[in-house]
């Protein structure tokens, strides 16, 4: 089913699309050359990270909007509010988990900052205030929220399987060679449930629009 975008939901997407995609190559650039490993080890590690698969996709829905009435599978997948609604739930963790449990691990300066702050607050902050406002609510079911876990399950397995045989894990909480894996899954069920809170806040909210546009 395809959703046509307003002008509203085409002005959100145009500037979503490119703080997105400025802050994954900015983040991609600063990667490459504060490397200390390999350019292709380098580049599977910059897809590690949660962070940045996330604003991908929000970079990817933002520039799909942009195809008014489009008809391709992608500009319909991305166009559906149930797809929206599950990377604004995505989008959120990144910036709670970031600005909650990583923010005082480090100081990045310069340029850094700049594109830290986009990734983990202006982006996160900007495509929720985007599903806010423009995004139709009535098609949220309190079921979604299973299929929306599939992402983060599949991320975690997948970080555990690199991780265990490159030794590489993109966040302290998930690192096995200083936790071992009992905390780590300890932490991963805990992430898990903040998935599910967030995800469940995100259909309340829709169905509290849904009853006051009766």
């Amino acid at each position: 089913m395809t959703h046509p975008t307003t002008k509203t939901q085409q002005t959100f997407a145009a500037i979503g699309a490119i703080v997105a995609w400025a802050a994954v190559l900015l983040q991609l650039y600063l990667i490459i050359v504060n490397r200390t490993v390999s350019i292709p080890e380098t580049l599977v590690r910059f897809f590690s990270y949660f962070t940045v698969l996330t604003n991908i996709l929000v970079a990817l829905s933002c520039s799909f909007l942009l195809q008014k009435n489009a008809n391709g599978k992608m500009a319909i997948f991305f166009s559906n509010p149930v797809t929206a609604t599950a990377i604004a739930v995505y989008i959120t963790i990144v910036g709670l988990v970031y600005n909650i449990v990583l923010r005082s691990l480090w100081s990045p300066q310069g340029l850094q900052f700049v594109v830290n702050e986009l990734l983990h607050s202006v982006v996160p902050i900007y495509f929720v205030l985007y599903w806010f406002i423009s995004v139709p609510k009535t098609l949220l079911k309190w079921e979604h929220l299973f299929a929306w876990l599939i992402y983060p399950f599949c991320y975690m397995v997948a970080i555990l399987l690199l991780g265990s045989s490159s030794k590489f894990y993109p966040y302290p909480f998930m690192d096995v060679s200083i936790h071992g894996y009992n905390k780590v899954l300890t932490n991963s069920a805990a992430i898990t449930m903040a998935f599910v809170l967030v995800s469940l806040l995100f259909i309340g909210i829709a169905k509290l629009f849904a009853l006051r546009n009766k």
